[in-house]
């Protein structure tokens, strides 16, 4: 079963286990609705945690503070167990033909295998990986037939400036190259 990043932990709050969320779902009220089980991830990997830690984690109760949500896991009982957490990823499982209530929005697995295309028209490749990491998520582009490059994979930050258009029925992107973009050895 595919599934979706939700949402980072930040940092513990207060004393009985809250631990606040960096969000990065546009659907917060569903992905973490009482009862709901996550998975923890580590940042950019797509293996499960050892056993020495619990893989998963499930919403016990949800608050909004200061635009923060602040989520109390039923695993995680006071602030230390909060904090031992911190800085990892949370994933949510979804059906194969569910899809993002904003039709901007895309699944990861929507769009690892999508062929890219430069505005020009040229292929240049295909998404190998999608990385939510900082302020926006970076697609991992597995460059094909570049004649003499020796990067054979290149980041481009997922914003509509870079990416303006993604079909989905076609199996393609479009990335407006910049020098360095898709051929750092230009930039």
């Amino acid at each position: 079963m595919p599934e979706v990043v939700v949402g980072r932990l930040v940092r513990a709050h207060g004393l009985n286990g809250e631990i606040a969320v960096d969000v990065r779902t546009d659907e917060p009220d569903r992905r973490f609705a009482r009862g709901t089980v996550v998975t923890l991830r580590r940042p950019q990997a797509d293996v499960p945690l050892s056993r020495t830690l619990r893989a998963s984690l499930t919403v016990a109760s949800t608050r909004w503070h200061q635009d923060r949500l602040l989520v109390r896991f039923e695993e995680l009982g006071d602030r230390g167990a909060a904090e031992a957490v911190r800085g990892l990823v949370l994933v949510a499982d979804v059906a194969d033909d569910e899809q993002p209530e904003d039709p901007e929005e895309f699944y990861d697995h929507q769009l690892v295998g999508l062929r890219v295309h430069a505005t020009d028209g040229r292929e240049v490749g295909a998404v190998s990986d999608v990385i939510h990491s900082g302020p926006q998520d970076l697609l991992v582009v597995r460059r094909e037939g570049a004649e003499g490059a020796e990067v054979a994979e290149v980041l481009v930050p997922f914003v509509g400036a870079l990416v303006p258009e993604v079909d989905l029925e076609k199996g393609r992107l479009v990335v407006a190259d910049r020098p360095g973009l898709l051929d750092p050895e230009e930039g």
